[in-house]
């Protein structure tokens, strides 16, 4: 048997999604932008794209406008808006926890003279709403928090970060890629003056994202080229793209509240069988709210490589910690500032549940993680040391 459970990684395509796509891919080829009547027929479909994702996200269609992916996205909203509000202030917030597309931006601004917190977390990787009002001077510009963490799923606190925001006259930027498509919310909801979303996450085609901008928000060109997306984007539009994520996140919205439910259902029989069957394992987040899908779980005395190795082998496919990073064999950044030891952070498992994810998938996988953690456990100098 073969289960996919790296969903937070990447989904596999809807086939209503491909089909939505394919006469974008063969017969309607022309470029959104030409004149003719070629490039009149793909700029209409982009045109209802945009329209259909603004409606499904309750903002205006000319907020949206079209990248190549999430990180794309928050590489333009950050360092778009810190371009446009420099005469305001050099001081920037963002959390210990993000993805590495905010965690090396705010890195690399850092080098580049602007001032950088990097806020704390709980043991559940909740950010800290004091340390954020604390940080706050008069120099800040923007504070850049995600939605819920891709490793462990927890949901952040926004709507309060957001108030808080506001009545500091901050813009917050919120990478949203975690969550839109897969729980309900909107930008204007949570308080969002920009926000990040992928395609590729909520089961639509690799290679395209979008970012939401609040009208009246200021982002400088960090791109030159020509005048797509409000020249912030420049570039020929990825039409099939661009239609199939309008179409995965229609599909999205209209199974929301069944999908949330069976895959809480599913994760939480999951966990409570893997730790009823196996010894000193910790599953991560598990009391605050969360990713319905998300399920991260520390197996104590172990190497989470040889995990992964071993499952992948069985034909089980999960994580070690982002996917983005998953080739650096380094503890995990968002599990060591929730505080969780080195040596039991590398022994960290990212087990995320889709919509084509079925029980007897995760029986079978419950059954060959117990046998590969009982087997490496025998191996291991730590175990029997501990035992």
């Amino acid at each position: 048997m073969r289960v996919y459970l790296d969903n937070n990684a990447t989904t596999k395509m809807d086939p209503k999604v491909l089909e939505a796509m394919m006469p974008f891919l063969t017969e309607e080829y022309g470029n959104a932008f030409s004149m003719h009547i070629f490039g009149r027929e793909t700029g209409i479909a982009v045109s209802e794209a945009r329209e259909k994702i603004a409606t499904l996200l309750k903002v205006k269609s000319e907020e949206i406008i079209f990248t190549a992916s999430g990180t794309e996205s928050d590489n333009i909203a950050v360092r778009g808006v810190t371009k446009a509000y420099k005469n305001r202030g050099n001081h920037i917030i963002t959390s210990s926890i993000e993805h590495p597309a905010i965690k090396n931006t705010f890195k690399d601004l850092e080098q580049d003279g602007y001032k950088v917190t990097f806020l704390p977390v709980d043991k559940n990787g909740v950010v800290s709403i004091k340390a954020l009002e604390e940080a706050i001077t008069p120099e800040t510009i923007l504070i850049s928090i995600m939605h819920a963490n891709n490793e462990v799923g927890t949901i952040e606190p926004i709507k309060e970060i957001s108030e808080i925001a506001k009545k500091n006259r901050i813009l917050l930027h919120v990478d949203a890629v975690q969550t839109v498509g897969k729980i309900p919310f909107s930008p204007k909801e949570i308080g969002a003056d920009l926000l990040t979303f992928s395609a590729h996450k909520f089961y639509g085609p690799k290679g395209v994202g979008g970012l939401y901008i609040r009208q009246g928000v200021r982002v400088a060109k960090t791109i030159t080229g020509g005048g797509q997306e409000k020249k912030l984007r420049p570039g020929t539009t990825n039409t099939p793209g661009v239609v199939g994520m309008a179409k995965a996140l229609e599909l999205a919205y209209q199974n929301m509240e069944y999908e949330i439910k069976r895959e809480e259902e599913l994760r939480d029989y999951f966990e409570n069988k893997i730790q009823e069957k196996i010894q000193e394992v910790v599953v991560n987040s598990k009391n605050v709210k969360r990713l319905p899908g998300t399920s991260s779980i520390t197996f104590k005395y172990l190497e989470g490589e040889s995990i992964l190795l071993s499952l992948s082998y069985l034909g089980i496919a999960v994580s070690s910690g982002s996917a983005c990073s998953s080739d650096e064999l380094q503890a995990s950044h968002v599990l060591l500032a929730m505080g969780i030891e080195p040596e039991f952070a590398h022994g960290t498992i990212r087990f995320s549940l889709g919509k084509y994810n079925t029980k007897e998938e995760l029986d079978y996988t419950i059954e060959q993680v117990v046998k590969v953690i009982d087997k490496l456990r025998t191996l291991s100098p730590l175990w029997n040391e501990y035992k």
